[in-house]
């Protein structure tokens, strides 16, 4: 499409914000096309369009108001009334893909998706986008998305799932919504949307190339092979550039045209007439087939990357006038203009109204209340009720289920001989799953295999393959398939192999899930309970990636839930919490397995059994934040530990008994996050001396919390040591109890702390 007027140098010195503007004013006051009749409202907009010109008139309306939300917050941003400038301009012919889905279409979206949002807006009566999106642009309060946490594309009347990052990362778990869509029907699960429902997601061309974006195709396509369900639209808008780095021409295309199991559609987004039916068809595919769909929309970027890129300072004039001419609210124009639907003088009436609505918008959001408080920015983050959490840990209400699951009566495990953790392990996911029909357990090697340990033997008989079942390796996947269950209503517990692995998927939890209360204002959770296989201290089978205790990368995300048992009977009870916090708090949880003590039977000499327990009944569940105190009337020497630590605590307790004639008391925090800083300090408190024992590495372990919550409750000149890893990675065989404390250690530790 050319212009009626050129674009030249004189352009140069402008605001390229301001030059969009005026391109617009200009061609259509320059427009000198035929002029059609006038069509009615369901007849094609121009002749052979399947767009008709009701529709038309709707989606030009939510382009312009995507175009003057970018605009709008281009000058206020000056003013700091407006705090994001990542805009839509260029992109608005995704509103095409909001028109031809449902608002029950779970939605992923690319940061450029207003005209995404203004479109879906229109499917439900009383929202309005234009106050809605200014809210979230000044960062108020009153932002119905994210309560003005972030400036997010997101809704929960709209079903529109809020993203913060959108580089990649939401492509995973959007994947894992279709499969929960129709899986939903194979455990028989109500879903909270329609049986037929999609999912959405939306991404740039630079952002599929990201090693994320390749996780979710390939297993979209692993999917797909093997005749499963999985209707996940994947829309990629092609604007030729990330940033300032191009896409190479044809790139996408090429890439992803042929890919097996991965169906390709291409459509126009820069002509609403053109682009209509060809949205139309791979979204109706999407539908039909239940195919993983990879919908190529052609988009351009006009005005830059966002408000601080000055385009003009790397890009040549001519590239950037070269793009300006083919923004797609000109070619709308002169489809307003040639269909005889719109005047010149109507068309800018309805340019310019919207720009003032989109203003008054804009300074009626400044005057609303901002975040002021940091417990009103902090509330949404990890919802803790104690007293319905304890209600649904304790909740026994299950009783034929068990038995069905246990295979009886003289079966039910807490009628059985004391056994090792690994077992107890077991038996608890087995009473979970039992107790919530709508769980799910899946991971590598968990189903038939039993898990690498046979933690999770006999699962897969008793509940068969629709919820026991094995994934692909890929952590990354297995994490967006437990966000995806866990937007459709049901309880994921997925398995991590080792702690080591999770590295390679650590923002599926820190980014995404763990994020998304916070930045939804706590109108979506993604309850999920991540099994982790963890720590050191294996014999036979170690290294690196066997003995991974990097407990501080879990520490650190917000919000997330970190439990660590040391022996079976807590393992139980810290399961039916975490299982409450996901369902009644939506809480994201992590629970770490220490691998040594999986098949630890004995505590002091070989054969004792003293590190076998009776399992927990059904009603017995381990409240958030409480410890274990062994010996907890004695003052001379206090030991915190976790994990592996505990047992080897006690171990050394007898040795210092022996020699330093002291009592010991061994403290097992077993909640690593959040820390409970007041049974910490009520511990140290009536100690004498203190021993921090913390498997984990020197400069990120468990221990600085600890010796943080001591000192901050004014116990700071109690004589403490710190028995604690090195800070390596951890070697082969023998070589790796040199880098991991042991017994003889904190016999050392306790010696220092003698008079």
């Amino acid at each position: 499409m050319s212009l009626p007027f050129p674009i030249t140098a004189r352009h140069k010195g402008f605001n390229r914000a301001e030059v969009v503007d005026q391109n617009f004013t200009e061609f259509v006051k320059l427009w000198e096309g035929e002029v059609r009749t006038a069509p009615r409202d369901d007849e094609s907009v121009l002749p052979g369009s399947a767009l008709d010109a009701q529709g038309f008139r709707e989606l030009m309306e939510s382009q312009f108001i995507s175009r003057h939300l970018d605009l709008m917050a281009r000058v206020l941003r000056v003013q700091n009334k407006v705090f994001y400038t990542i805009g839509s301009s260029g992109h608005e012919g995704n509103a095409m893909v909001a028109r031809l889905t449902r608002h029950t279409d779970p939605a992923f979206l690319h940061y450029r998706s207003g005209g995404f949002m203004a479109e879906r807006f229109r499917k439900l009566p009383g929202m309005d986008p234009v106050m809605d999106s200014a809210l979230s642009f000044a960062a108020s309060k009153d932002d119905p998305a994210s309560g003005g946490r972030h400036k997010v594309w997101g809704s929960k009347p709209l079903w529109v799932l809020p993203q913060t990052s959108t580089i990649a990362s939401h492509l995973p778990k959007a994947l894992g919504t279709a499969v929960a869509i129709d899986h939903a029907r194979r455990i028989g699960h109500q879903l909270p949307v329609p049986d037929d429902s999609i999912a959405i997601c939306s991404f740039g061309d630079a952002s599929s190339n990201h090693a994320t974006a390749q996780t979710a195709f390939n297993a979209a396509g692993w999917t797909a092979y093997q005749k499963l369900p999985a209707p996940v639209l994947f829309v990629c808008e092609d604007n030729g550039i990330g940033i300032s780095v191009k896409t190479p021409t044809d790139w996408v295309a090429a890439n992803y045209r042929s890919r097996a199991d991965l169906d390709y559609f291409y459509a126009d987004g820069l002509d609403l007439a053109d682009g209509y039916a060809q949205v139309q068809r791979a979204v109706e595919h999407c539908r039909s087939t239940r195919r993983p769909t990879f919908l190529h929309l052609k988009t351009t970027r006009v005005m830059g990357h966002a408000g601080t890129d000055f385009e003009i300072e790397w890009r040549s004039i001519e590239e950037l006038c070269a793009v300006e001419a083919t923004d797609p609210l000109l070619r709308s124009a002169a489809i307003a203009l040639e269909s005889g639907l719109y005047s010149k003088d109507e068309l800018l009436a309805l340019y310019e109204a919207t720009r003032k609505r989109c203003f008054a918008g804009a300074e009626e959001a400044d005057r609303r209340p901002k975040l002021d408080r940091l417990d009103d920015v902090m509330t949404p983050l990890a919802p803790y009720t104690p007293a319905q959490v304890k209600a649904e840990a304790e909740r026994a209400d299950y009783g034929d289920a068990r038995l069905r699951a246990f295979g009886g009566d003289d079966k039910l495990p807490e009628n059985q001989a004391p056994r090792h953790m690994a077992i107890q392990i077991g038996q608890a996911l087995h009473d979970i799953m039992a107790k919530y029909p709508e769980s799910l357990l899946f991971g590598e090697d968990v189903a038939q295999k039993g898990g690498v340990y046979t933690v999770t033997k006999g699962l897969h008989k008793a509940f068969k393959n629709t919820r026991v079942f094995n994934t692909l390796l890929d952590e990354t996947v297995i994490l967006g398939l437990a966000q995806g269950y866990a937007n459709m209503g049901m309880l994921p517990i997925p398995e991590i192999q080792y702690l080591a692995y999770f590295h390679n998927a650590a923002d599926q939890i820190r980014g995404e899930a763990a994020s998304l209360q916070f930045f939804s204002n706590d109108q979506y959770r993604n309850p999920l309970v991540m099994r982790v296989a963890s720590l050191g201290y294996q014999r036979g089978f170690g290294g690196h990636f066997h003995n991974d205790n990097s407990i501080a990368a879990l520490r650190d995300i917000p919000g997330l839930v970190v439990g660590c048992p040391s022996r079976g009977d807590d393992a139980a009870t810290m399961l039916r919490t975490l299982t409450a916090l996901a369902k009644v708090d939506g809480r994201v949880c992590a629970f770490l397995e220490p691998i040594a003590l999986y098949m630890a039977k004995d505590l002091y000499e070989p054969g004792d059994g003293q590190w076998q327990f009776v399992y927990p009944a059904p009603g017995e569940a381990m409240p958030l934040g409480e410890g274990r105190v062994y010996n907890g009337k004695a003052k001379d020497l206090v030991v915190f530990t976790f994990g592996n630590g505990v047992p080897m605590a006690l171990r050394a307790a007898r040795t210092i008994e022996a020699e330093l004639k002291w009592k010991v008391r061994v403290v097992d925090l077993r909640w690593l996050a959040p820390l409970n800083d007041a049974f910490i300090a009520a511990q140290a408190k009536t100690a004498k001396r203190i021993l921090v024992l913390d498997e984990g590495r020197k400069s990120a372990g468990v221990g600085e919390g600890v010796i943080t919550a001591i000192v901050e409750a004014g116990l700071g000149a109690t004589p403490l040591e710190r028995v604690v890893g090195a800070d390596t990675f951890t070697p082969l065989a023998g070589a790796a109890f040199l880098v991991l404390p042991g017994e003889a250690d904190v016999v050392a530790a306790a010696h220092k702390l003698a008079p």
